[in-house]
């Protein structure tokens, strides 16, 4: 499976961005999902997952109410919908594909592919 992230960008303080995580590959429906995020100098930071089918999401405390993920089966796209941005989003967002029967994967460590990383970067 490979993984293209992309719709990052620059937005002001209480904008929205939607990224988009496009696979290529055979059975990405039988992946899971997450993204995460990383700022210089710190630990990658979980976002948000989505199961394989798409009914079941997690979202970090630090986004919830804000983003929301979804992902579009026909497509092999997952996105994240982001509204109502902080500096503190700040970051590059990596997309990640887990094989994996649970509902959703917060370690990084288990992810099996990764995107390349879409910078975002949100002005106060």
């Amino acid at each position: 499976v490979q993984l293209q992230a992309s719709g990052g960008g620059l937005v002001q303080a209480g904008g929205s961005l939607r990224l988009s995580c496009a696979a290529s590959g055979r059975l990405f429906s039988a992946y899971g999902v997450g993204w995460f995020r990383q700022v210089p100098g710190k630990e990658r930071e979980f976002v948000a997952a989505i199961s394989r089918s798409g009914t079941v999401t997690l979202h970090a405390d630090s986004v919830k109410g804000r983003f929301t993920i979804s992902r579009d089966i026909a497509k092999s796209t997952v996105y994240l919908q982001m509204n109502s941005l902080k500096p503190e989003d700040t970051a590059v967002y990596y997309c990640a594909a887990v094989r994996t029967s649970t509902a959703w994967v917060v370690a990084d460590n288990l992810y099996d592919f990764w995107g390349q990383g879409t910078q975002v970067t949100v002005s106060s």
